[in-house]
């Protein structure tokens, strides 16, 4: 199975005619460094962040995606379960924002993400599921990802860590533990 992932992987990648430079963002390595057949994407985010970064993640089990961050707004959102939402307003200081904008930048979030897991074996429920849209220097990506399957990809548990420390930063906010807490549970 290794063998044939490699396989495909160098065909994706002659097919591609990827080379240093090009606009799919992906960049050839030095050839005297040895690659085990691994494409290496380039991040193309700025070290240090942008004054126009914001991001805004949306989660909660299944389809039912009512917790939200969102700082285009300075907003979170609270799923109250059986009492709805409830939402408050939340500003991140700078340097909170620098530690989110750099933990992004170390899992490199706008560049292309592997969100699925190639082998589909179980389904769980309840799952979590998250939706994103990150906005850096005038470009935004949006895109989501699921716990359904019982495997994570690589990429969804940087995201789900990405989401957990958030979270973290928002619940340890005064106007965020003012808010009521969720009655009840999703099955």
């Amino acid at each position: 199975m290794k063998r044939l992932c490699s396989v495909l992987l160098l065909f994706a990648v002659i097919a591609s005619g990827c080379s240093k430079g090009t606009s799919a963002g992906i960049n050839t390595v030095d050839q005297h460094q040895p690659t085990n057949g691994i494409v290496i994407e380039s991040n193309n985010m700025p070290k240090e962040m942008p004054s126009d970064f914001d991001f805004m993640v949306r989660y909660g089990y299944s389809e039912i995606n009512k917790n939200e961050i969102n700082t285009f707004l300075d907003t979170a959102t609270k799923d109250l379960v059986m009492n709805g939402t409830a939402s408050a307003k939340i500003a991140f200081t700078t340097e909170e924002m620098r530690s989110i904008y750099e933990k992004m930048r170390e899992i490199n979030i706008m560049g292309t993400k592997n969100l699925k897991p190639a082998a589909i074996g179980c389904e769980r429920t309840p799952y979590g599921e998250d939706s994103w849209e990150v906005s850096i220097n005038g470009e935004s990506k949006t895109f989501t990802w699921t716990e359904k399957y019982c495997e994570l990809t690589k990429d969804a548990k940087q995201l789900l860590e990405l989401r957990q420390f958030i979270h973290q930063i928002v619940a340890g906010k005064e106007a965020y533990q003012k808010l009521p807490e969720a009655e009840g549970g999703y099955d």
